[in-house]
């Protein structure tokens, strides 16, 4: 079994930065091949926001968030962390961090077997 914590979310204005943390851990975690970010905001569905691929440190992001959001992962490859820069109103949700065993990259939440307890993030204008 593999645990995801998430830690890193507040309250900030527009234009500030977050770093979230989210550390992984169990028995199966060294089986992990993804690690993600995705966010919900009220009455929307989850969204992939960012992504990395153990194996290569491949990346994806969403448009909306492309050149402001960060991810990568500590040497170990058991923490991953979304730094996220010029927070804007919109970027208001909770964040989940997800993550995957499989071999191919998922890009739908329900690919994603693991996931963390959330941490809320809210941008005021």
């Amino acid at each position: 079994q593999v645990q995801l914590v998430e830690s890193g979310g507040g309250l900030v204005q527009a234009g500030d930065s977050l770093r979230l943390s989210c550390a992984a851990s169990g028995r199966t975690a060294s089986n992990l091949r993804t690690l993600g970010w995705f966010r919900q905001a009220p009455g929307k569905e989850r969204e992939l926001v960012a992504r990395i691929r153990l194996s290569d440190s491949s990346l994806y992001y969403v448009d909306s968030v492309k050149g402001r959001f960060a991810i990568a992962t500590d040497n170990a490859k058991n923490t991953v962390f979304l730094q996220m820069n010029s927070l804007k109103p919109e970027d208001t949700a909770v964040y989940y961090c997800a993550g995957a065993t499989t071999f191919f990259t998922p890009s739908v939440a329900g690919a994603f077997q693991y996931w963390g307890q959330g941490t809320q993030v809210t941008v005021s204008s």
